[in-house]
């Protein structure tokens, strides 16, 4: 923040130096001549004209620099909550029945697979082991790994994982009420290859926890997507049927919405406004005269003005942009993550170089002068004395 304040402070001042370059300008071909002269004559509106220009192209150019670095660090370090296109309904356990009715009903023939969570006491892995646990059935185990008949023992957990490990167990740390009388336990275990693209879980067959002595209730309810293939038009209906208090989740990937685009947009077109309005009206009648167009040099003024901002604001909004690119894709969690090399979109920052002064030019020819006033119609002539 300090960085981009220091930055527009410092375009701000450029504004007012702007008409004096212009003046001191040499010769320049055609009507640009003209139009440097009228800029420089017109300091109280050129200046700060000039000066918004500036400062919109800078922060346009930073935000094209930084956006595309965070949204690259955010892929980099997106986890999902599901399968590859699961989905997901999530619910407190008093309202298990009600919302599992009414997702059958609306998906009629869809298998569902459960998950649960311990209701009463207490239970937690005690090994080294990075990944969640489920607790859940057949179906849930079919999920996790993407086989219809996956290998299923109620006596025995499954890690489901890359790495597979053979002969070893899994030990569990849990109580029923009194914290202090903890027990541990261990399961065997066997180790397979998750789906496609799939989460690596500790697998937890229900009859297991069940026989600590712990209860069990339903929290999940997840639709296969190597069963059935749910779409958002399936999550919006489900979503719109269960309320607020579900939370209906389509596991989809990461997904780049682009609202720094928007945003970059409109700040392009205010430092096109404020080119325009460079484009004041003439207050030198000869020299419309002899250039012959007043759209002409109206056009050139919008472009000139456009060039004389994006000139200045293109370098400070890549310095604005590179020095925050770092900061603004540093990890604040506990985890710090890697960091994810990014591409500097050079065309895309020349972009508005380029752009903003055709586009303000063009502007400039469209622009409907008025017909009276100061400086547009000329003078008519006093009639002949008798």
């Amino acid at each position: 923040m300090a960085a981009i304040f220091s930055a527009a402070v410092f375009l701000l001042g450029l504004g007012p130096a702007v008409p004096w370059l212009l003046g001191a300008l040499g010769r320049l071909p055609g009507p640009l001549q003209a139009a440097a002269r009228h800029l420089a004559d017109d300091r109280a509106r050129t200046a700060p004209a000039v000066a918004t220009t500036m400062v919109a192209t800078a922060v346009t150019v930073a935000l094209a620099i930084v956006a595309p670095a965070q949204t690259a660090q955010d892929r980099a370090n997106y986890e999902p909550r599901a399968q590859p296109g699961a989905l997901v309904v999530l619910f407190a356990p008093e309202q298990a029945a009600a919302t599992e009715a009414a997702v059958r009903r609306e998906s009629p023939g869809v298998p569902v697979a459960r998950g649960y969570e311990v209701a009463t006491g207490y239970l937690d892995v005690l090994d080294d082991n990075d990944h969640a646990s489920n607790i859940g059935d057949r179906a849930l185990l079919s999920y996790l790994t993407g086989d219809p008949s996956p290998p299923y023992d109620p006596g025995t957990a499954v890690v489901v994982a890359e790495e597979a490990e053979s002969g070893h167990t899994v030990r569990y740390q849990y109580h029923l009420s009194d914290p202090d009388d903890s027990r541990t336990r261990s399961i065997q275990a066997i180790s397979v290859e998750p789906a496609p693209g799939g989460l690596e879980r500790v697998f937890v067959p229900m009859e297991f926890v069940q026989g600590l002595g712990l209860r069990l209730d339903v929290v999940a309810l997840i639709v296969d997507p190597a069963l059935h293939r749910a779409s958002a038009a399936d999550r919006d209906r489900l979503a719109g049927l269960l309320g607020d208090r579900v939370e209906v989740y389509l596991e989809q990937g990461f997904r780049d919405t682009g609202g720094w685009r928007y945003l970059a947009a409109i700040l392009a077109l205010v430092g096109l406004a404020g080119a325009l309005v460079a484009t004041a009206r003439s207050e030198r009648p000869r020299v419309l005269r002899r250039l012959g167009s007043p759209r002409l040099l109206t056009a050139c003024r919008a472009a000139l003005a456009a060039a004389c901002g994006t000139v200045a604001g293109v370098p400070a909004g890549c310095v604005i942009g590179l020095l925050l690119a770092w900061p603004f894709t540093t990890s604040i969690g506990w985890d710090v993550a890697p960091r994810v090399p990014f591409e500097t979109p050079w065309a895309l920052i020349g972009l508005p170089a380029v752009a903003m002064p055709l586009l303000a030019g063009l502007g400039g020819l469209l622009v409907r002068k008025p017909t009276s006033g100061r400086g547009w119609r000329p003078r008519a002539s006093s009639p002949a004395s008798p």
